[in-house]
């Protein structure tokens, strides 16, 4: 949980809600096919629910200040690799600071499969 004082109060932000948040820009964007599971829990969780969940794939780390976003991604066959990742990592910068107001100091995104 990220917590932090405002001049209006106390506001928390969970790692969920950061993670989802994520999870809906990253898979907007053109070239991305999808999200792979970074862990067991997640594969687990996975193969029992029916649909995939916005936060499959993403690992946030950090604090009120700043925070390190771990993607795990699928994309499509042909495109230019370095372009998506360089969109996505705009993206989650972006969209994080506008929304949270939490700076992202570092997006890691990993490749874990190519799809046609």
């Amino acid at each position: 949980m990220v917590a932090y004082e405002t001049r209006l109060g106390k506001i928390d932000i969970s790692q969920e809600y950061l993670s989802k948040l994520i999870g809906h820009e990253v898979t907007s964007c053109f070239g991305v096919v999808g999200m792979v599971p970074s862990g067991n829990k997640q594969r687990i969780f996975n193969r029992i629910s029916k649909h995939e969940p916005l936060n499959t794939g993403i690992k946030v780390f950090g604090n009120s200040e700043s925070i390190i976003v771990e993607l795990h991604i699928m994309v499509t066959y042909g495109m230019n690799i370095n372009a998506i990742a360089t969109s996505i990592t705009e993206k989650v910068k972006y969209v994080v600071k506008e929304t949270a107001g939490i700076t992202v100091d570092k997006v890691i995104v990993k490749i874990d499969g190519i799809t046609e």
